[in-house]
């Protein structure tokens, strides 16, 4: 197939500031020319996002459009966008995820490497320097909650455990024709992975660019780690409402059983655990820990008011 130019989706909620350097970021691109259009979906936002928008239109090397909704959560803001998009391709961004340069390009030149339209390429998201984060934040990145890039290589077709929406390029006419977001995800997670899950069982082979990078504008203390465990244990339940679900729950407990423990090597783990309490504080400093400890902990706080069954799909998706 013949691959043309790109719509960006951008999905936004009362981040007016941020969401101003992520579009100004875009208007920048090495590519620009690339760019068919941009998106920007307002779910209901009430901080006078739709001003912003329109002061970066104007005047704008590339067409900004604003599309405003109910707040109905990011599936279904992603997929007014899907409906909208006038582009071959689309690439789906978040508000607080600034471009680098070359981003745009980056996956335009894999999609013209691979013009089939179930080829799908994975960016890369980092920290931006600019929130100075913290060794626990470069952790969650890397191999923790948050994102698992530290597993990957360039080229490599990963599995639907990695798609993440807030740096993703596919073909639309595959999109359209194969599954959008599901909207019963209103809080936030796994909408992603759900839609990943079954856009694999269609045929989607969705390969890694770490060139296509984009920067998390955003700090992340450990008490917001846990604010976030508390909505992702609500967005896991409509989780297991799906067949995705159960593919992740059957996943995760074969991993269980590969790393099963005895009760008593079980027993030791625990007092280990507690033993590394005392250094929580460091987890907002810049003094670095080893990342058992980052995992230990995250582990203890996060997850273990979680009921067994629920924690089971997180627990794999660390590692």
């Amino acid at each position: 197939m013949s691959i043309g130019r790109l719509t960006i989706v951008i999905p936004t909620y009362n981040r007016k500031d941020v969401l101003r350097k992520t579009l100004e970021a875009y208007c920048s691109q090495s590519a620009r020319e690339e760019i068919l259009e941009v998106l920007v979906v307002d779910d209901g936002s009430t901080d006078g996002t739709e001003s912003v928008v329109t002061q970066n239109a104007e005047g704008s090397p590339i067409p900004i459009r604003y599309l405003r909704q109910d707040n109905r959560g990011q599936a279904s803001a992603r997929n007014h966008g899907i409906r909208e998009a006038r582009g071959e391709m689309v690439l789906f961004g978040d508000d607080d995820v600034i471009p680098s340069s070359n981003l745009v390009s980056e996956h335009t030149a894999w999609h013209r490497k691979y013009p089939e339209p179930c080829v799908g390429v994975l960016g890369q998201v980092a920290w931006s320097p600019e929130v100075r984060p913290t060794p626990f934040m470069k952790w969650l990145a890397l191999t923790g909650p948050l994102f698992d890039y530290h597993s990957l290589s360039r080229g490599m077709q990963v599995d639907s455990a990695h798609f993440y929406s807030n740096n993703v390029s596919l073909k639309v006419e595959f999109l359209r024709k194969n599954g959008t977001f599901d909207e019963d995800f209103r809080a936030y997670g796994y909408e992603d992975f759900e839609l990943g899950y079954r856009l694999t069982q269609k045929g989607l082979r969705l390969l890694y660019n770490p060139d296509a990078v984009g920067y998390h504008y955003k700090y992340m203390s450990f008490a917001d780690i846990r604010r976030r465990a508390e909505l992702v244990d609500a967005a896991e339940r409509v989780l297991r409402t799906k067949e995705a679900g159960v593919y992740f729950a059957e996943m995760a407990a074969r991993q269980s059983q590969r790393a099963s423990r005895s009760p008593a090597r079980k027993l030791v783990k625990g007092w280990l655990t507690l033993a590394l309490v005392p250094l929580k504080p460091l987890l907002d400093t810049q003094f670095p820990l080893p990342w058992i400890v980052y995992r230990a902990l995250y582990r203890y706080y996060c997850l273990s008011k979680a009921k067994p069954a629920e924690a089971t799909i997180r627990d794999s998706e660390e590692g």
